[in-house]
């Protein structure tokens, strides 16, 4: 083991470095490419913002407690979905934040083609995307 102690790295430093790698869709890129049968959306928001805003039809919602579970290919808890490792899946969480970490835990269990939506779903309503209304 090292006597250097590595400095933390800060998450704002994080997201830069793990965005580097990623190719993240706007809006209007993920509503096209799962219209045309060429990508997973995938709704990691929890419950209560998902009652509030609405949510995305055909989006498939995983929490983020679940996400790579359910989408490894190989796992024993995949969903249906989790067709195989070419899998395009765009990860979708409120704002953009937390979709980049888990697009890349995602490429982590092998889903090279895992990235996230730029603006999350709130960037998806603002470009006046399709949207369930919120639970009463």
């Amino acid at each position: 083991m090292s006597d250097r102690t590595q400095a933390p790295v800060g998450i704002d430093a994080l997201l830069e470095e793990v965005r580097a790698g990623l190719d993240r869709v706007d809006a209007g890129e993920a509503h096209d490419a799962a219209r045309a049968g060429e990508a997973l959306l995938v709704d990691i928001r929890y419950a209560a913002l998902r009652d509030r805003d609405g949510l995305i039809p055909g989006a498939l919602v995983v929490e983020r407690n679940e996400l790579e579970w359910r989408l490894d290919p190989q796992g024993s808890h995949r969903v249906p979905e989790a067709t195989g490792h070419d899998l395009r899946v765009v990860v979708i969480c409120n704002e953009g934040y937390a979709s980049s970490l888990a697009a890349v835990s995602l490429r982590q269990v092998g889903l090279r083609r895992a990235t996230d939506l730029v603006g999350g779903f709130q960037a998806w309503k603002a470009a006046g995307l399709p949207v369930t209304a919120p639970s009463p």
